[in-house]
């Protein structure tokens, strides 16, 4: 699932589209921010069904070898520990996986030049001799094989970003936060998981069951600093010393204005995780100076607020804090 400020960084590069195309139609806008943000599931979607497709492999390039006019012992009786890895099998069998395997008509046909090079890859890696060396295999070792696989081979393989890339611009940034839900996804299997085993969601689901909450964050966050803007552009401008709006990085106006939205619209987020949040999207997306200016702007913003009782936080101590 996605974290808040997974969610802040979705809503910042829509709104930075959104005010570069001098575009006026929020609804078209925030259309854009859901697909981008779902398309983020797509993505985690291919990678885990990657690695099934690189045991698929294994297991077609063993059978080949046993057909060859003069197979070696280990041709004939080969190592079957990835090709039986447990984990791997438990995915595979997945409903909800099968659900979004079909839904996003994935298909690794046309990738096996692709594959066979990923897979001769993992055979030289240290991690994948160790694990096939083993004189005896656990659940937790198909696991951790898995997640060396992840971490190591899939998030470094440039051929596999470049296959992303290929099919959606945008999905490199993605890339990342996919591979992050894949493995806390392989993490938290289980021995004991049958096919019936929800797979993770994007948004965190509530005691009610529902995602609906983090929806509304996305949308009230992205609609709210539209609506605002000019409002918040006149709340800067009066802190803003010896600067002039125009001369003032678009990213470092934008982070101030969505940290006035959190401030001013959502009462149960706390003042210091705003400030926090928004100072440390400065350090990721915008200049190296950026991150003191914002915070120096959103203290002097905060001061006033709070003297003008405009800050309306709920819930015991979040006005301090």
């Amino acid at each position: 699932m996605l974290s808040r400020r997974h969610l802040r960084i979705k809503v910042l590069q829509a709104l930075y589209a959104f005010f570069q195309s001098m575009n006026d139609r929020i609804d078209v806008g925030e259309k854009e921010l859901f697909k981008s943000i779902n398309s983020i599931y797509e993505i985690y979607i291919l990678q885990i069904s990657f690695l099934v497709e690189i045991s698929e492999f294994a297991k077609k390039r063993l059978g080949e070898n046993k057909k060859k006019f003069f197979p070696t012992e280990e041709d004939l009786n080969p190592n079957m520990r990835f090709i039986d890895n447990q984990v791997i099998k438990q995915i595979s069998e997945n409903r909800d996986y099968k659900k979004y395997y079909d839904a996003y008509k994935i298909n690794w046909v046309d990738e096996e030049d692709m594959i066979r090079k990923f897979y001769t890859g993992i055979r030289e890696s240290a991690d994948y001799q160790n694990y096939m060396s083993n004189d005896v295999n656990t659940y937790n070792d198909d696991k951790d094989i898995l997640l060396k696989i992840l971490r190591k081979q899939v998030l470094k393989s440039e051929s596999l970003q470049y296959f992303f890339e290929e099919k959606n611009i945008h999905w490199h940034d993605d890339f990342y936060t996919a591979n992050m839900i894949a493995v806390k996804t392989i993490k938290h299997y289980k021995e004991s998981f049958d096919d019936s085993f929800k797979l993770p969601t994007l948004y965190k689901i509530n005691e009610f069951d529902k995602i609906e909450e983090d929806k509304e964050f996305v949308k009230h966050l992205f609609r709210k600093t539209i609506v605002k803007s000019k409002e918040y552009e006149t709340l800067i401008d009066g802190k803003v010393k010896n600067w002039e709006m125009e001369r003032i990085a678009v990213m470092d106006v934008l982070l101030i204005k969505m940290a006035l939205v959190e401030l001013l619209e959502f009462p149960s987020v706390p003042i210091k995780v705003s400030l926090n949040e928004y100072i440390e999207l400065a350090k990721m997306y915008s200049t190296p100076k950026s991150k003191v200016f914002i915070n120096g702007i959103l203290d002097k913003l905060i001061a006033d607020l709070k003297e003008k009782k405009l800050i309306k936080k709920t819930g015991r101590g979040l006005m301090e804090n």
